[in-house]
């Protein structure tokens, strides 16, 4: 398994985890309203990154599009980060992350690892 697609797992297992441990407000705000924006892109996100787990892990050449379109959700978060903290020096490593795990999925290794159809 090339370092990349193991980061990549890593990665979307964290994003699981951190997804599954803020979900406590958004059960709660679904007793308020059946349907929220915010509720409705957590799922969105949940589905998605074991949708692509489970493609990166049986090796399908589709998981390596997934796993990069997962690996962009970082991208924003960096200048969210930065403007909350009114600083840019903590939105730079998710942004340094998600370019090192877009490249690393782009490159042969993975792509010669991800070759089922």
């Amino acid at each position: 398994m090339p370092i990349s697609v193991l980061a990549f797992l890593i990665y979307a297992l964290l994003l699981l985890a951190g997804l599954g441990l803020t979900l406590g407000p958004i059960v709660e705000q679904a007793t308020a309203a059946p349907v929220t924006l915010q509720g409705v892109v957590w799922m969105a996100l949940i589905a998605a990154a074991i949708f692509s787990v489970t493609l990166v892990l049986q090796r399908k050449e589709a998981g390596r599009g997934f796993a990069i379109g997962l690996s962009t959700v970082l991208i924003p978060a960096g200048p969210l980060i930065a403007l909350t903290f009114g600083n840019w020096l903590p939105g730079l490593p998710p942004m340094l992350l998600a370019l090192l795990l877009i490249r690393g999925l782009r490159g042969g290794a993975a792509r010669s690892w991800l070759n089922q159809q």
